[in-house]
């Protein structure tokens, strides 16, 4: 038998053969396109591995077939350094969407006693936008909405609808008032102002559970701002599609072994990253197993041994002993989210191998540390939870293996 071509893509960010559901955010996404005057930009939030990044990516053709154009890219923490470094970033992505743009013929002197004159086009390229911005009077913010309503003076004959600046990690974003610079509060007073003034240039963010909170703590009208999906994972029945549909055209058993699909669905938790994993590994253990003419089964304590490795380990590796054993009591005892009150009930209980918590000032320090490493946040309702999908399982199944 011929070895078929693997269709499932658990990377970081990549298109899986399959996008399944989110029928819900796309059509809020399409409502946006339609404002006239933007009145609310995009927030698009959730756990690592739930199809932030490839449901964004998804968003770009809806966008230009409306007219508008994108710009955009990951955010990083080298953005927020300063004001400038922001102000960098949102020209550098409009230079890449707007280089070709034709905006006048410049005379430039001849030299030195030559009588006669050059002719020059100018183009709406980084270098003119660099040099429009340090001209500008004012502070960077200042000199930012400039340029940034020159380039729609310039774009808008053309029949745009606007532009969709969208970008990807923007929980990396933060203010540094010990600094006196206010990258993040910059992003977000540019944007208000220019649509204010009716420019239609739209922010679409994706991030962790901590963006919408870093925002209200830079500007507390940032929620007035951004319409806020929070994704959730995959119901059964979109996970099954996700599995099923990339195989119609494949001979591979997992499409017709309802067992298996029922096993994947129910190991993923409907995240989208877990089940390519899984279905990637399911699909080429199928195909050896065929190949040597073996009873078709899931080694499924393998593959999670092998997901345990590849994604848990090392985000687990972060924490400390100490609070590791804050998180297995959490885990153990079946908490998706909690309070310190709930831990500190937790740490009163008789566990021979793990000495209690005694104040709630000391896990409250503990927390934030776990915080700053990834593993835990605090929500909206001011409870916590693991940042961390399905961090709780990867627990049990490391304490239930030393026990």
């Amino acid at each position: 038998m011929s070895k078929s071509e693997n269709p499932y893509k658990p990377g970081a960010g990549h298109t899986p053969p399959q996008l399944a559901g989110r029928l819900t955010e796309k059509a809020e996404f399409e409502v946006l396109l339609g404002q006239d005057v933007i009145l609310q930009n995009l927030i698009l939030s959730g756990l690592r591995g739930i199809g932030k990044t490839v449901l964004l990516e998804s968003f770009r053709p809806v966008a230009l077939k409306r007219g508008w154009l994108w710009a955009g890219t990951d955010f990083s923490e080298s953005t927020s350094v300063s004001e400038d470094t922001m102000a960098l970033r949102l020209l550098t992505d409009v230079a890449l969407i707007t280089s070709n743009v034709k905006i006048a013929k410049v005379e430039k002197p001849g030299l030195g006693f030559e009588a006669s004159q050059s002719i020059e086009e100018a183009y709406l390229n980084f270098e003119f936008l660099t040099s429009y911005y340090r001209r500008s009077p004012g502070l960077v913010s200042d000199k930012l909405k400039s340029t940034l309503s020159f380039v729609w003076h310039c774009i808008k004959p053309l029949n745009t609808k606007g532009i969709i600046f969208a970008y990807d990690e923007a929980q990396t974003l933060s203010d540094h008032a010990e600094e006196k610079q206010f990258p993040l509060s910059l992003l977000l007073d540019v944007f208000q102002s220019l649509q204010k003034q009716g420019v239609p240039f739209m922010l679409v963010l994706t991030g962790l559970p901590t963006l919408l909170v870093r925002l209200v703590e830079a500007r507390t009208y940032s929620e007035r701002l951004f319409r806020v999906l929070i994704l959730d994972q995959l119901t059964p029945e979109e996970s099954r599609e996700a599995i099923v549909t990339p195989l119609k055209d494949n001979n591979n058993p997992l499409a017709s072994s309802q067992e298996s699909i029922q096993l994947i669905i129910d190991q993923s938790g409907g995240y989208p990253y877990f089940i390519q994993f899984i279905c990637r590994e399911v699909f080429e253990v199928f195909e050896q197993q065929l190949t040597n003419n073996e009873k078709i089964s899931v080694p499924i304590d393998a593959i999670l041994q092998k997901l345990d490795n590849d994604f848990f380990a090392g985000r687990w590796n972060k924490a400390t002993d100490r609070e590791r054993e804050l998180l297995t009591l959490i885990a153990m005892a079946g908490y998706r989210e909690f309070t310190i009150q709930q831990i500190t009930n937790l740490s009163t209980d008789k566990r021979p191998d793990i000495r209690p918590f005694k104040t709630k000032s000391q896990i409250s320090q503990m927390l934030q540390r776990l915080i700053e490493s990834g593993l835990v946040y605090k929500n909206r309702r001011g409870t916590y939870a693991f940042a961390v999908p399905l961090l709780e399982k990867y627990i049990v199944r490391t304490e239930e293996k030393q026990g």
